[in-house]
């Protein structure tokens, strides 16, 4: 955790010397390298955000379960930030539906090393790397409730979809009554003319497991054509 910050802090600390800046670039692109090989053949994955802080038996650590297990059920790879609570949980729905579980970790106070429950698992220096990596692999976001990691996530998501950088890429967003006033927020902009009224289907909100599966099913099943995914775990290599 220390290096981890330590690296963090000296790339977002201003100007360096460019040789040290430059050391900065090959550790990044030695991030890159070492995240695409790892998860070049785990196939069509959706990525589970939320909340490290969620308890099992929790109504949103059984949600994030189930919606693993069914999506995983429909063919595809789960991924997570590979920490405890909803990643966890996802994780394990992944597990149960017997499709690729997989974890791109960051140690933090509340994440202090990768849940039990992955195939494969990978630990990022750098933030933005991993976000990457999550984007890059995934087909559909799903975020259940969290906080400000959970937030950008899910806003840097928005952002990509609404500026094209990605498109036809569905966002499921679980917990109705945890997410209300954000979506009062969303109208305040739409009133304020800060986004079009339209942006606002970007995001699905919904308290149902089903609704949700079937979103993604219709728009990455259907519109992508792609196929179930089932692999042996074994196929992709050692967990490291």
């Amino acid at each position: 955790m220390r290096l981890n910050k330590r690296l963090e802090r000296a790339l977002l600390g201003g100007p360096r010397s460019r040789v040290r800046e430059l050391g900065t670039v090959f550790r990044v692109t030695g991030e890159m390298l070492r995240g695409f090989r790892r998860l070049h053949f785990v196939g069509p994955c959706v990525t589970v955000f939320g909340s490290a802080r969620v308890a099992e038996g929790s109504v949103e650590y059984d949600n994030a379960r189930l919606v693993s297990k069914r999506l995983g059920e429909e063919g595809f790879s789960i991924i997570t930030g590979g920490g405890p609570g909803v990643m966890e949980a996802a994780n394990r729905g992944a597990r149960d539906a017997g499709v690729t579980s997989i974890g791109c970790n960051i140690r933090l106070p509340h994440e202090q090393k990768p849940n039990d429950h992955l195939d494969v698992s990978i630990d990022f220096n750098y933030f933005f790397v991993r976000k990457v990596m999550l984007v890059k692999y995934s087909y559909a976001f799903v975020v259940m409730p969290g906080g400000f990691g959970t937030m950008d996530e899910l806003f840097e998501a928005l952002t990509l979809i609404q500026t094209g950088k990605i498109e036809n890429f569905p966002v499921v967003v679980m917990g109705a009554e945890f997410w209300r006033d954000l979506q009062e927020q969303l109208d305040a902009m739409v009133d304020r003319g800060m986004i079009d009224r339209g942006d606002l289907d970007l995001v699905l909100v919904t308290d149902s497991v089903e609704e949700a599966v079937a979103h993604i099913r219709r728009v990455g099943r259907d519109r992508f054509a792609l196929r179930p995914h089932l692999r042996p775990i074994r196929a992709l290599g050692e967990r490291h």
